[in-house]
């Protein structure tokens, strides 16, 4: 119960953070994508299938509040989601490495998908500008929040395991 209601709090957060504080502090437009962060640090930490309901979870809230289409970023990041979950078993908390890599290919894949579903199907061809003034610069902003906000999730889980260990030994 207690890790549903610190994972409504992050999702919650993060949005807004993404949302409000971030947009403002961005750089030629662009901002770092905090769902992604979380998408991608939920997988990996427990498994697909909670990778799964945080990446469709994330996903709606950006469909609800700045999709043309609803369920478009639902499945982006759900999928997202569902293929850091598959690290799961090979994911050590103290080493901040294969999070880098894999919020990394995360935010990657999400612009991939994303420029070929709303600009390459409506004849955008110009792949060289997208990427260098979105992917790229997003990627890089992206990976440096991660440095950040990375370590307050893995504590606040782990903050939360303590505490259920806890009760646990009480009862």
């Amino acid at each position: 119960m207690r890790r549903n209601i610190t994972l409504a709090f992050v999702l919650l957060f993060s949005f807004i953070l993404q949302t409000t504080l971030f947009q403002k502090l961005n750089f030629g437009g662009i901002s770092p994508n905090l769902l992604i962060i979380v998408t991608a640090t939920y997988g990996f930490m427990f498994d697909v299938n909670y990778g799964i309901i945080v990446g469709f979870v994330c996903g709606l809230l950006m469909d609800v509040f700045y999709g043309e289409v609803l369920g478009f970023y639902a499945l982006i990041y759900l999928y997202i989601g569902a293929a850091n979950g598959v690290f799961h078993s090979v994911f050590y908390q103290n080493d901040i490495k294969l999070p880098l890599v894999l919020i990394t290919a995360s935010d990657l894949l999400y612009s991939t998908v994303c420029y070929i579903l709303t600009f390459l199907l409506r004849g955008r061809f110009d792949v060289i500008y997208y990427a260098k003034n979105i992917v790229i610069p997003e990627l890089i902003y992206t990976i440096f929040v991660t440095i950040f906000i990375y370590p307050v999730i893995l504590l606040l889980n782990r903050t939360v395991d303590d505490s259920e260990r806890g009760d646990h030994n009480i009862v």
